[in-house]
This record gives structure tokens, C-alpha cells and sequence, in this order.
């Protein structure tokens, strides 16, 4: 593996209205970030990570179970399969976040992880459900009505460049997690995401930067853009970016535009920062027994 991998995370509005049918969301997301992919690819990105749910809008605003019809099985779904044809024309590591349905009616909050050839190297499942409401019109974060909670873990996956871990959303604030996806190996962590002003936006910045330094890993976290109707619930602010082991930002995007946000992580600096922090050395797991008992 080459010290210098280029990173690619892509934002996006979403470009349909949510009354619309369940099919024709995915028929123009699935086109628009089709074509975004195949920019940062020819800009000459790596691994390209895409935005929680991509193919549509956030629908957990509301909770109804048209949504339902647009979870696919993963790998076998139209979606995966597209990308990882897509993953294999390009060269390139892709992060595909998607809605997955597994047998009649169970569904989860999904990243699929496929290889620069193409294959299909496995999946992560959001572990960390959130329900909470948003301002006083009823719109939310109503993902317990749409999502298990995950239970394959957290692994990690050597794709051709990197050894990639994911987290999605919610799943940042809590650093367990990210933790063991360093213990696990990870270099860096994606994180897409669908968050909004006014609730989280103050720990967009400190958080994930907290575990890259905590780990001694890069961390990419991805927000999509805009003001989704019907619901307005709040403004998707956007400014994906890319953050090192020191926890300096690499790039990051802008506010409110669809955009293709580039940077190198170097791994070279995951190795000086380890060497230099010996976090990993000096943490005491036998005294943290306390912290897997169920409180009353």
C-alpha cells in the first residue's frame, strides 16, 4: 500500500421533493451521484465515501412506511450491484451507504464496503439508533421506527488502499465505538451522516476530530446539503471533511453546495502520532469493567 491515499466524500442536495414516489428518488439520486462519482474519480480519489441513505432524502423526518419500499438487500440489491460495477470501471474503494432490508421485514442502517476491483468486501450496520424530535412540528430523527439496531460489530476492511472502518451519524457521539474500530486496525473511519443546524452543528467539529486524535487515525465525516421539503426540519449544513491523527483539518467543504471535497491522508502520520501517543499502550481495559453493566 502507497503512503499518500487520495480521499473523495461527496455532498448533496437532495433534488426531489419527498411526495414524490419512492422510485423516482432513487432513479435521480442514483444518477446525480452516479455522475459525482465518476468526477472524483477522474480527479483521482481513491476511496470515495457517499452521504447516509444516498438515494433519496432524509426520510426518518417522517414516519411513514412508504419509505420502506426503497431498503434493498445488500450485496445483492440493484444499488450495490451498480456501484460495485461502477467501483471496478473506476478503480476505486467505494463507501455505499444504503437502507437495508434483510428477508420479509427487518431493516437496517447500512454502509456497504466494496473493493477497488469491484468486489464486495462486507458491511457495516449503525449500531446507535437515535429517536428525537427537531423544533415544535413534529419532524424528527425518527430512526428507531425505520432501523434495527446493528449486530455484525465493527470491522474494519482492507480494501486496496486503506484499512477502512465505518461509522454513520448518530454513531459518532459515542466513543466506544470508535474506539474499537481503532483496536480493530482502522487507518481511517468514514462517517457519512444527515445532520442539521440547530441541533448537533456545535459538535460537528469537535467530536470526530476527538476520536481521530483519541485513535490515532484519520476520520472523514460526510453531510449532505440544503432544506428537504415538505418537512424544512432544518438545514443539512454540509462541510464534509477530512480530519488527521493530530486532529488539524485536511479539507472540508463548504455549507450549502453540492460538492466533491478531496483530500490525502498520509500514513506516514498515523504511524508518528502512535509513536508519539501511546494511547493504545497505556489503556486499561481491565478497569473498565463498569462501563458494560446495564445501569438500574
Amino acid at each position: 500500500m502507497a503512503d499518500i491515499i487520495r480521499i473523495g466524500l461527496i455532498q448533496a442536495k437532495n433534488d426531489v421533493h419527498g411526495d414524490e414516489s419512492v422510485h423516482l428518488h432513487k432513479e435521480k439520486a442514483i444518477e446525480k451521484h452516479e455522475r459525482m462519482v465518476r468526477e472524483a474519480a477522474a480527479k483521482g480519489a481513491q476511496i470515495i465515501c457517499l452521504q447516509e441513505i444516498f438515494y433519496g432524502p432524509y426520510f426518518c423526518a417522517e414516519q411513514q412506511p412508504k419509505w420502506y419500499e426503497s431498503a434493498e438487500e445488500v450485496p445483492n440489491g440493484p444499488t450495490v450491484q451498480l456501484f460495485s460495477s461502477l467501483a471496478r470501471e473506476l478503480g476505486t474503494v467505494l463507501i455505499l451507504p444504503v437502507y437495508e432490508r434483510v428477508g420479509i421485514g427487518t431493516y437496517y442502517n447500512t454502509a456497504a464496503v466494496i473493493d477497488a476491483d469491484g468486489t464486495y468486501l462486507g458491511k457495516y450496520r449503525k449500531q446507535h439508533i437515535p429517536h428525537v424530535g427537531v423544533g415544535s412540528s413534529g419532524c424528527g430523527f425518527w430512526e428507531k421506527y425505520y432501523f434495527k439496531p446493528g449486530n455484525l460489530g465493527y470491522p474494519v476492511f482492507e480494501t486496496a488502499f486503506a484499512k477502512v472502518g465505518v461509522y454513520i451519524c448518530y454513531d459518532r457521539h459515542f466513543p466506544e465505538g470508535a474506539r474499537l474500530l481503532g483496536l480493530n486496525g482502522a487507518e481511517i473511519v468514514f462517517n457519512p451522516s444527515a445532520t442539521v443546524a440547530g441541533l448537533s452543528e456545535y459538535l460537528w467539529k469537535l467530536e470526530q476530530p476527538a476520536h481521530a486524535v483519541a485513535n490515532g487515525y484519520y476520520v472523514a465525516a460526510i453531510n449532505r446539503v440544503g432544506t428537504e421539503a415538505p418537512w424544512n426540519m432544518g438545514e443539512f449544513y454540509g462541510q464534509s471533511y477530512l480530519v488527521d491523527p493530530r486532529g488539524q483539518f485536511v479539507a472540508m467543504g463548504s455549507r450549502d453546495q453540492d460538492e466533491i471535497i478531496l483530500a490525502e491522508m498520509d500514513r506516514n502520520k498515523i504511524h508518528e502520532v502512535r509513536d508519539t501517543w501511546q494511547f493504545y499502550r497505556d489503556r486499561r481495559p481491565e478497569t473498565y469493567e463498569d462501563m458494560v453493566k446495564l445501569l438500574p
